[in-house]
């Protein structure tokens, strides 16, 4: 089941990983899920749900792979919760690809609508009735289950918004009051990340949990959800033997593939990891805090996303690892970079030193560049051959420059993007993994060939590394 609201701010976050956490309390196995390139929300379902939290994302995987990655991620569970994305018909600008309502009709879900009924009354009639008969044409007119009324401010208010929704012709599943215990520290991008905020998240998913227990009616909730789309899941393994590696003589059969992640670097797809196994990286998450060292026999480097520019003090100061990816980079080997880990590659961040693997100097402030993008790789490297087109997503307030080096992309309407020099590959673009499944298998093929001057050999373990 799908949960949806007319407008960003509604609360539907707050319900959807309240739902969770809700249903996972009283035994229920619940898969959960974010429909769009959304990294924040999926850490808090991750936590409410006790399972990785994934994204459903057309525009980034196509349309074909929605179905399959919910059967995938789903293994297991009893029932999908899948969180949508700003309004329910919102999606990419001018399509509307993407859509909360057009994950829920591949999908075949209902949809649970939350609305924000402060500032309203009868007016929530017609809101309904809009979202009821509206048909975004293709296949996307929502099926609406029934509304949970959020920010509700008496027992008075209560009962006129259910007589509106009685005249709309959809069931009020739930009516939240107005709480104070849910605020969740927001900074420029959005809501800070579960791994930032710690002991503070598990407060907030749990104050969700006990909020929607208390007041969503969860047998009622769960009563319309659909079945999933029969057919087969989405198998790592099968989407990278069409990758075309192979092991060379003489080199480790498992490169490793170190994943930076914690608190800096949260912002990755659950599938990337299950990649990197599938194309043959041993990939068992370890977690190493204030490590100063690379894990032994790193092959290859993958930077993730996030908020760098909140720990660079800390990032600049651990002088020891910086060097190690200096080295690791200057040897040639694969690094992939994105976002927030171009950041890390640059020479600075916000004037306070870093890798220095990229002649750039990097700073956060100015407008928000957000999207998506339709690029051509402009330069080969160990993810792409030039001329390669993918979609990818743009969310950042950063700049680098000097704009040095073989660009990594292009698309219609902004500059060359992003660094190619060597092994790395490094730019503010994001790409699902699920997406470009043969950009992994070529990755962990390009680690597997042994460097001049260090050749390899042998059985290589470890896999990502959680710092």
């Amino acid at each position: 089941m799908v949960v949806a609201a007319p407008a960003s701010g509604s609360g539907k976050t707050t319900v959807a990983t309240g739902l969770m956490a809700a249903l996972r309390r009283r035994g229920t196995a619940v898969a959960p899920f974010k429909v769009g390139p959304d990294y924040i929300d999926p850490g808090y379902h991750t936590l409410a749900a006790g399972r990785p939290g994934r994204n459903l994302d057309p525009v980034l995987v196509g349309a074909s792979r929605v179905a399959p990655l919910a059967r995938h991620g789903a293994a297991g569970a009893e029932i999908a919760v899948v969180e949508g994305v700003m309004g329910l018909y919102d999606g990419r600008i001018p399509d509307g690809e993407g859509s909360t309502a057009q994950v829920a009709a591949l999908l075949g879900a209902p949809v649970v609508l939350v609305v924000d009924a402060r500032g309203q009354s009868r007016s929530l009639a017609a809101l309904l009735h809009g979202f009821r008969t509206f048909d975004a044409g293709e296949g996307q007119r929502a099926r609406l289950a029934g509304v949970v009324l959020n920010r509700v401010g008496s027992a008075r208010h209560e009962e006129v918004l259910r007589a509106a929704a009685e005249e709309a012709g959809l069931p009020v599943l739930g009516a939240l009051p107005r709480s104070a215990a849910l605020a969740v520290p927001s900074r420029h991008l959005g809501l800070v990340t579960a791994a930032e905020h710690g002991p503070a998240a598990t407060a907030a998913v749990d104050a969700m949990a006990e909020l929607v227990a208390a007041h969503v009616d969860l047998d009622a909730v769960v009563a319309p959800a659909a079945p999933l789309p029969a057919g087969p899941a989405w198998n790592p393994d099968g989407e990278v033997q069409q990758g075309g590696f192979a092991a060379i003589p003489g080199t480790p059969t498992r490169p490793v593939v170190a994943v930076f992640g914690g608190a800096a670097f949260t912002f990755g797809y659950a599938e990337h990891v299950e990649l990197l196994a599938a194309a043959g990286a041993e990939s068992s998450p370890s977690t190493r805090c204030a490590t100063s060292s690379l894990p032994p026999g790193t092959a290859a480097l993958v930077l993730p996303g996030g908020f760098p520019e909140e720990h660079v003090a800390a990032l600049g100061g651990n002088a020891a690892l910086l060097a190690a990816v200096r080295a690791l980079a200057a040897s040639g080997a694969p690094v992939h970079a994105e976002c927030g880990g171009l950041l890390y590659l640059c020479a600075a961040l916000d004037g306070v030193p870093l890798c220095g693997v990229l002649p750039a100097r990097a700073a956060i402030g100015g407008r928000l560049t957000l999207g998506y993008r339709d690029a051509v790789a402009l330069t080969a490297s160990a993810l792409f051959p030039a001329g390669a087109r993918v979609t990818g997503h743009e969310f950042h307030h950063a700049t680098v420059t000097p704009r040095a080096g073989a660009p990594a992309w292009a698309w219609r309407g902004g500059e060359p993007e992003g660094f190619v020099a060597g092994g790395v590959h490094a730019s503010f673009l994001h790409t699902h993994p699920a997406g470009q499944p043969e950009a992994v298998a070529r990755f962990v093929a390009a680690a597997r060939v042994p460097l001049p001057g260090k050749p390899r050999s042998g059985r290589e373990t470890s896999g990502t590394w959680l710092s």
